[in-house]
């Protein structure tokens, strides 16, 4: 199961479910960027494997924990100027069950480092190509 945060034109979810993720969940504030995803998925003939969550996305992670949903990845893309959204939303995985087994990948700025830690959850890699880095998280003993 992929939990698509911050999902925009939802294309990080569309690709997760072209090669075989059995649920998607795109989760995305704007009602703008949701429209878009339906559209896209449509589009695409996708009319199953996927739920729609126009939310804040630590609402969203606290209706999917309170719902038990458990992720095997969850991928987060906020938009690079909020970088404090990343520390809010890695802290919130960090206490979710959502994501106790879950690998979480970060997409940031190269040059912005949105931390190594946060409570059981620690950076294993960090992969760097041009302005562009990936952050990946493991949930750990804490």
């Amino acid at each position: 199961m992929w939990l698509d945060l911050f999902a925009g034109t939802g294309a990080v979810g569309i690709e997760a479910l072209s090669r075989g993720a059995s649920m998607v969940y795109f989760v995305e504030h704007s009602a703008r960027a949701v429209e878009l995803i339906r559209a896209n998925l449509a589009s695409l003939g996708i009319k199953q494997g996927f739920r729609i969550l126009q939310l804040e996305a630590c609402l969203a992670l606290a209706k999917l924990d309170q719902e038990e949903v458990r992720a095997s990845i969850v991928f987060l893309d906020p938009p690079y100027k909020f970088e404090n959204t990343y520390r809010t939303t890695l802290e919130a995985l960090a206490r979710s069950k959502l994501a106790a087994r879950a690998q979480v990948i970060a997409e940031h700025e190269e040059r912005f480092d949105p931390g190594s830690r946060f409570a059981a959850l620690e950076r294993t890699r960090k992969l760097e190509q041009g302005d562009t880095a990936l952050s990946f998280y493991r949930p750990t003993a804490a």
